[in-house]
């Protein structure tokens, strides 16, 4: 049995990819996207028709250049999220554009398009995650969203308050960034970290303990991976997602993996239950320099992904 395969039996794995024929060889459940995943995918010669048929269809809906070039990425990304569900038996991610990050009103108006726009397909909300930044406004249009019934999965978690302040808003899922979670520590502390002593890892196990302890809804999906070590430390997780060069290595690896998070031992835990509103969430979110920074700076680096898509989108549009 390889690693990948003893990891499915505790864990469901999701692909962090938006390439389709790496999703279809490593048979995840789920899978995600974002805007640097959908830049590199959209120019494979393979997907040349997934990209026409959104020029085609940005331009009947008509409109100025930046209107198009929006609705052109809209619909590839749909585009993309339809052929990947035709492979995976769940859900995919579709990302809101990181420059909505504080806009609560206007995050709630994009999820609700990319939403029509896959019901249009034929594909059913509940096929869909829309993913949003974890800052107290997109926390908040996640709330008003699934009361809708548009199921979200909040971004960018590095804090413990994020966490909470998810959980309260009865989110569908979350994805604590393991990765860039260590990345810091160990710059930090200008020395490499210990895999038993990953701040990434226990950040996570922190929060799946939490959750669970307390019947809360909120999956907890472990993301953003810089080594095998930090996904096998999170066996039994709800869900991992996971780049392809991690899942080929896993896949090439022989052994057994023991179930390292459980509801069982979650409740056996004695822990505090907490209750953020706005300002605490801020001051509690704040205290945590590795958070405050982090959310920052993945705020900006999706927002600058996503320029370059839309700078790539433009040309085609124009053209």
């Amino acid at each position: 049995m390889s690693l990948l395969e003893s990891l499915k039996q505790h864990t469901v794995v999701v692909a962090d990819t938006g390439d389709i024929e790496a999703i279809r060889r490593y048979t995840p459940r789920d899978a995600t996207t974002n805007p640097s995943l959908l830049l590199k995918a959209a120019q494979m010669p393979e997907y040349r028709s997934l990209v026409d048929e959104a020029l085609g269809w940005a331009a009947k809906r008509g409109g100025a250049g930046a209107h198009r070039t929006e609705d052109f990425m809209d619909k590839l990304g749909v585009n993309f999220g339809r052929e990947i569900l035709a492979i995976v038996p769940g859900r995919v991610s579709t990302e809101v554009d990181a420059g909505l990050s504080f806009d609560a009103d206007r995050t709630v108006e994009k999820a609700r398009k990319l939403i029509s726009l896959y019901e249009e397909a034929g594909i059913g909300r509940e096929r869909i995650l829309i993913k949003v930044g974890a800052t107290w406004e997109g926390i908040q249009a996640a709330a008003r969203l699934e009361r809708e019934g548009i199921h979200c999965n909040l971004t960018l978690l590095f804090s413990f308050a994020q966490a909470v302040a998810c959980a309260e808003a009865g989110v569908t899922l979350i994805s604590p960034f393991v990765g860039r979670i260590y990345d810091w520590y160990k710059k930090d502390r200008g020395k490499e970290i210990p895999v038993d002593a990953d701040p990434g890892v226990e950040s996570v196990t922190r929060i799946y303990e939490y959750y669970k302890r307390f019947d809360y809804r909120t999956e907890v999906m472990g993301a953003s991976f810089r080594r095998v070590e930090q996904i096998t430390l999170l066996a039994g997780c709800d869900l991992l997602t996971i780049s392809p060069e991690l899942l080929a290595e896993l896949a090439s690896k022989e052994g057994e993996l023991p179930r390292r998070l459980s509801v069982e031992g979650a409740k056996s835990r004695s822990l505090e239950q907490l209750h953020l509103d706005e300002r605490a969430f801020r001051f509690e979110h704040n205290q945590d320099a590795m958070a405050t920074e982090k959310l920052a700076e993945g705020i900006r680096r999706f927002w600058e992904d996503a320029r370059k898509l839309e700078k790539w989108a433009a040309t085609l549009v124009a053209g």
